[in-house]
């Protein structure tokens, strides 16, 4: 019995001295979140703010009933960027099944647009042109006033597509990541003023050439002439006439202004420009012939400045349609379609917390119902004289659009005592390095990339930010691997 007794007894004693290990809360992680990361909820129509995810008070008085598992389960984020050493004007960057990143450098009259790539996640960068000369007039090409560059997802081929002198344009490709380029190929239009152009691609059994049909559209300014657009069945080579991008039935336009082409899975492709009613999205099921239009809202209108145009769409790998642009208070807006652009979700203002005035807006979608969205931001005015001001670039990211109320990860890409740019209202003008619009893109393995300028020492460095941590936005939805520290001391110009 004594032997029992002081088994029991040590058994117990055993029990009692036990630590219990405490259960973390959803949003607490192995490290502390940085002071460029936030959690929280869009805002509605009713109330046009973030709602702090991490504030359970807060998120209790907004009626939002959290669901933080599945898709919504909250990610450890930490963003960054890096200097490339090049310059650029209205950034677009491209990202190719091998991973290798490209991305625009603007170098004016003479030289054209040249394309730099990374092979090493943004570390370090090349020129690889198109550095070729056909002739002195269409050249390889000598000047482009919108420099462009798109990944066309379904074949890997890297497209340049150059406006040169606000008139003509050309089609130059590559199939093995920059290392050699195409003949620059004429595109057909009638050759009047035209602007920002834009160019997508989607699978189509219009193709002749190839699997999938390139379309084009750009700006004539003009409300009346409204966009054009043209297509190509042959891979590029050769383009159909411009025809108007709109429904005949809608003449005349209320914007002549569009935002970028997307091409998605099932043969549609999406173009996002304002109707008379308010941001809408335009589309075509017919390899880019004919075109429908479809409002998103009337709640929400377009920001009435540089931007009021800039309706940003994507396509996810499921077919839906996901929009952004900057409303009429200056904030950036979401909302997404299940039936090719049918009918939408209510708005969505997706803007960090403390985040009060907004520009540039681009997006781009990864698996069914992910999505990221990039923008620059201002927490406080220029002129306020506060001790932190300037524009950063963020990215809001979702893994779950289609929640009730999805949660929104946010990241700034640089620290707020490095801004971008320092311009009083440079979400509201043409700003430096950004021009009329930057961009964003997924890679392969599931990290968003987004393009920017490095404004605020006037040489309009290129830079790219990125997640070093955070969640695939393709795949099963887990960590990605960490990418290194970047920032201010990775820049190269000056």
């Amino acid at each position: 019995m004594l032997l029992l007794s002081s088994a029991m007894t040590g058994c117990m004693w055993w029990k009692d001295d036990e630590v219990a290990e405490e259960e973390k809360g959803p949003f607490e992680f192995d490290q502390q979140v940085p002071i460029t990361t936030w959690y929280h909820y869009p805002g509605t129509v009713a109330e046009p703010w973030a709602v702090d995810a991490t504030n359970a008070t807060g998120v209790s008085a907004a009626n939002i009933t959290a669901n933080l598992t599945g898709n919504s389960t909250p990610y450890f984020a930490n963003a960054t960027y890096y200097g490339t050493g090049y310059d650029t004007f209205e950034p677009t960057i491209g990202v190719t099944s091998s991973g290798a990143i490209f991305f625009t450098s603007w170098n004016g009259l003479g030289d054209g647009t040249h394309i730099i790539r990374s092979r090493d996640q943004g570390q370090t960068w090349e020129d690889v042109g198109p550095f070729g000369s056909i002739d002195e007039d269409s050249g390889q090409t000598p000047n482009s006033n919108d420099p462009y560059i798109y990944i066309d997802k379904f074949t890997d081929r890297l497209v340049k597509f150059d406006m040169h002198a606000l008139a003509a344009m050309f089609v130059e490709y590559s199939d093995d990541d920059g290392d050699s380029w195409s003949i620059p190929y004429p595109v057909e239009g009638y050759y009047v003023t035209q602007d920002h152009q834009s160019i997508a691609s989607m699978p189509h059994p219009n193709a002749i050439v190839g699997e999938v049909v390139y379309i084009y559209c750009i700006n004539t300014g003009s409300p009346a002439a409204g966009a054009q657009c043209s297509r190509s069945l042959t891979g590029g080579h050769t383009w159909d006439a411009q025809r108007i991008g709109y429904p005949s039935e809608h003449f005349p336009q209320c914007s002549g202004l569009h935002g970028q082409v997307v091409g998605g899975i099932d043969g549609s492709v999406y173009r996002g420009n304002p109707s008379c009613e308010g941001p809408a999205v335009y589309r075509s099921l017919d390899g880019g012939y004919t075109w429908t239009e479809h409002t998103i809202t009337t709640e929400v209108g377009m920001q009435q400045g540089w931007h009021s145009h800039e309706v940003a769409t994507a396509v996810d790998d499921g077919g839906n349609v996901h929009a952004t642009w900057i409303g009429d208070g200056m904030m950036p807006w979401y909302a997404y379609s299940r039936d090719q652009g049918d009918t939408w979700s209510e708005p969505m203002m997706i803007a960090a917390p403390g985040v009060n005035e907004t520009g540039f807006p681009t997006i781009f979608a990864g698996a069914e119902g992910r999505v990221v969205l990039g923008y620059i931001g201002e927490v406080n005015d220029i002129e306020s004289n506060a001790s932190v001001s300037g524009w950063s670039g963020y990215m809001a990211i979702i893994t779950d659009a289609f929640a009730e109320r999805p949660l929104i990860t946010s990241v700034a890409v640089n620290h707020p005592g490095d801004p971008l740019d320092i311009t009083s209202d440079c979400g509201n003008v043409r700003c430096g390095g950004f021009g009329d619009f930057i961009d964003v893109e997924i890679d392969d393995e599931g990290r968003p990339w987004i393009a920017l300028a490095h404004n605020a020492r006037g040489f309009e460095e290129a830079v790219i930010g990125t997640l070093m941590e955070g969640p695939t936005l393709y795949g099963e939805l887990t960590y990605l691997p960490v990418l290194p520290v970047g920032g201010n001391s990775t820049l190269k110009m000056g």
